[in-house]
């Protein structure tokens, strides 16, 4: 497990290679935050974006979802794994926004959990991109980079690792940490083929010396 001063210098470094990491969900408003994050499970942003693309210009309101059979939202997003399980969360969640919340995407975390489809990682999104409130989601990215790196245990729960990241990173810091830590796994630590051999982080990480070392000995 990295110390202090470790974990600082690989937060600066991230910072310095990922300046401007940000959420890459296409979005105008917590609404379609909320839809755009519920259509990215198991499914790269690029594909939501793409779809969100038509989509935000046919749906505008919770009411809009709703409007429609559930079979024309499915061929919506048809294109999207788990559509049709997607479709059915979406047309529910819209329907407990103007049934319970007055329309509004709820600012809390406890109560955005409740909307289906939204768990703790969607809500974590929402709440610090949509309402700036200081969260890290644990998304695949944030897990594996965690983990590699020794930010935390291999056998750690994706729960562990959110609350061990948040207990070692400045809560100021929790937000860009989450975009940073999600660039760098996306574009640089990736899950195949790790970048190692560039990697500023190299003689900090224990997986990527590892990987090192059977390199050479091939």
């Amino acid at each position: 497990m990295l110390n202090k001063a470790q974990i600082r210098y690989c937060l600066d470094t991230m910072g310095e290679m990922f300046p401007d990491a940000h959420c890459e969900l296409n979005h105008s408003n917590p609404f379609e935050l909320v839809v755009a994050v519920a259509l990215s499970a198991q499914c790269t942003d690029v594909l939501v974006n793409k779809v969100t693309k038509d989509l935000f210009q046919k749906y505008k309101t919770p009411e809009d979802y709703i409007s429609v059979p559930i079979e024309e939202l499915e061929n919506d997003i048809r294109s999207i794994g788990l559509f049709r399980n997607k479709a059915k969360n979406i047309q529910k969640l819209s329907r407990m926004l103007i049934e319970e919340y007055g329309k509004e995407v709820p600012r809390d975390r406890d109560e955005l959990v409740k909307l289906p489809g939204v768990g703790r990682k969607t809500a974590n999104v929402v709440v610090s991109v949509a309402f700036d409130v200081p969260a890290i989601a644990v998304d695949t990215h944030v897990e594996r980079v965690s983990k590699r790196l020794g930010l935390c245990r291999w056998k750690d729960s994706v729960l562990d690792v959110e609350k061990t990241l948040m207990a070692k990173i400045p809560k100021e810091e929790w937000s860009v940490t989450h975009h940073r830590l999600i660039f760098f796994g996306r574009y640089h630590c990736k899950a195949q083929s790790p970048r190692c051999e560039t990697c500023p982080l190299l003689e900090l990480c224990r997986e990527g010396k590892k990987r090192m070392k059977r390199k050479e000995a091939n």
